[in-house]
């Protein structure tokens, strides 16, 4: 990487941005776009809660797996061919994604997605802090790559919902196609190489073991509930993923090259902003992986309006996002990144009162609103005091550590909400359903999820009877997502004292 810019790609800085937010856009849309489908596959499909969460998390687990190790792959082959690699297997397994046939394969499709979404996106973030070297400015190109992220979170319900109300849930899938041909076409006009200069070997050894710590916390938290938490397997699980983290931290403090030098996280600005951002992915992936069920199910929007009406979500995160970074600068990253996260926590408390016939213009909206806003607020200024601790040949890896915390916080805010919400559902239905005198294959199938539920009502011999089992469901569910909803809160207001406590508010040392 040169120290000097080119001109030529400077005066096109805001040329190259677009054509970044496009691959950022659609490899986050495709993070979130599934969610709103989740109702379609548990029909389609047959998928139990379990297998709706592994839908989800298939995709963000081996996206976060491997994202330290591809971020390094940047650094050391190039960013622009990581991106273009990336950009044809995410294309490619998206096609395969698309004619699954089980929730199996649609798993292990997934999965394959993630491998092409790790390539890109963390050589995005790279390239826009080579290309902006102005902090101001700097700050402004990660608000508005913020923002991008922060409208996907709405984009992808009501691009789903769309394609859902007019073609086959594949669809959700293959609209991935054109999408990344165009970004393939544009980045190799206008996307710059860059690289590290002084690159270092892969780090296996470290990376197989990130792989099985990550893998094995995830599958512990979302199993959890079907094992028992107190069970043999989970507990020593969970002993399992801390012996792997353990080994992880001795092989990256032994070797010369590592996968992650962990003693960055030694810098306390850079660990409590990648925190804070893992605390507000957890909150984010954890409550849209419940609020769409919830609209479908619980309120009966179609596939389409419930897309639609998480657009307030967008536009709240995308008008704070681009002068959430500018603001952190003005008053300090402590101090906003703090409010975001008090804000998400307000949001949770606000839907986590709201019932079955809440007004959709009154608590719901008002509670997308703050979430919305307090995403943006974290993630900009915290993505800035990140990348901004580390030397910008080792963007890739920053970009990584960022992301990863992004990942990781979203998989495991997705696992531990549905197992919480699994833990209360299935018991609760069990319970209301006593006295239906329905067979027990029926009740067990009904507590699967709520997918299956409806579908257990719809085949009720009377309308009364089809109309108190899906009372029943409902209030079901409405039991598991309130206390979903107030874990989350607790996180997120967690989150605000660990900032507020840990995170410094500017750089110790301000280089000149």
């Amino acid at each position: 990487m040169n120290t000097q810019l080119d001109p030529k790609i400077h005066d096109r800085r805001w040329m190259i941005m677009l054509v970044l937010c496009i691959s950022l856009f659609m490899v986050v849309v495709d993070n979130l776009i599934i969610n709103v489908a989740l109702p379609t596959l548990s029909r389609e499909l047959g998928a139990s809660t379990s297998g709706l969460q592994w839908i989800v998390d298939s995709y963000a687990l081996v996206f976060a797996c491997l994202l330290l190790a591809f971020g390094g792959l940047g650094d050391r082959f190039g960013r622009k061919g990581a991106i273009q690699v990336g950009l044809i297997g995410f294309v490619g397994c998206s096609v395969w994604a698309s004619f699954a046939t089980s929730t199996s394969s649609l798993i292990i499709a997934r999965g394959a997605m993630g491998i092409g979404a790790a390539a890109v996106f963390p050589a995005t973030l790279a390239i826009i802090i080579d290309v902006f070297r102005d902090p101001i400015e700097r700050a402004k190109a990660i608000g508005i790559w913020s923002a991008v992220s922060g409208m996907a979170v709405a984009f992808g319900p009501i691009t789903g919902g769309f394609l859902l109300e007019h073609f086959y849930w594949g669809s959700v899938f293959l609209v991935n196609v054109p999408v990344g041909v165009i970004a393939l076409v544009l980045g190799a006009i206008f996307i710059p190489t860059s690289k590290d200069p002084n690159p270092h070997r892969m780090d296996f050894p470290g990376f197989a073991l990130s792989i099985a710590m990550v893998g094995l916390l995830v599958y512990t938290v979302i199993e959890g509930p079907h094992r028992g938490w107190a069970s043999i397997s989970t507990l020593a699980s969970f002993a399992g993923t801390m012996i792997l983290f353990a080994l992880f931290v001795k092989r990256e403090l032994s070797t010369n090259e590592p996968l992650l030098d962990v003693r960055v996280f030694r810098n306390a600005r850079l660990s409590a902003a990648t925190g804070s951002i893992g605390i507000a992915f957890f909150v984010l992936f954890g409550f849209t992986f419940l609020v769409t069920q919830y609209f479908q199910f619980v309120r009966g929007y179609s596939t389409l309006s419930s897309g639609v009406h998480t657009l307030p979500f967008a536009i709240g995160a995308g008008v704070t996002a681009p002068i959430a970074a500018r603001l952190a600068l003005k008053f300090g990253t402590k101090r906003i990144v703090s409010i975001g996260l008090t804000n998400m926590s307000i949001g949770l408390i606000i839907i986590g009162f709201c019932g079955a016939q809440t007004a959709y213009w009154g608590p719901v909206i008002i509670s997308m609103l703050f979430l919305a806003n307090g995403l943006a607020l974290v993630t900009s200024p915290a993505t800035d005091a990140v990348m901004g601790e580390l030397p910008r040949e080792k963007a890739g890896v920053g970009s990584a550590v960022n992301d990863v915390s992004r990942e990781v916080g979203g998989t495991l805010g997705v696992a531990i909400s549905g197992s919480v919400f699994a833990s209360l559902y299935g018991p609760k239905l069990g319970e209301l359903l006593a006295n239906f005198k329905l067979p027990a294959e029926a009740v067990a199938l009904a507590k699967e999820s709520a997918g299956a539920g409806f579908a257990v009502a719809e085949r009720a011999p009377t309308p009364e009877a089809a109309e108190a089992v899906r009372q029943a469901v409902s209030d079901a569910f409405m039991h598991g997502f309130h206390t979903a909803c107030f874990t989350g809160a607790g996180v997120a207001l967690a989150g605000a004292l660990f900032a507020l406590k840990f995170l410094p508010a500017r750089r110790a040392v301000i280089s000149s």
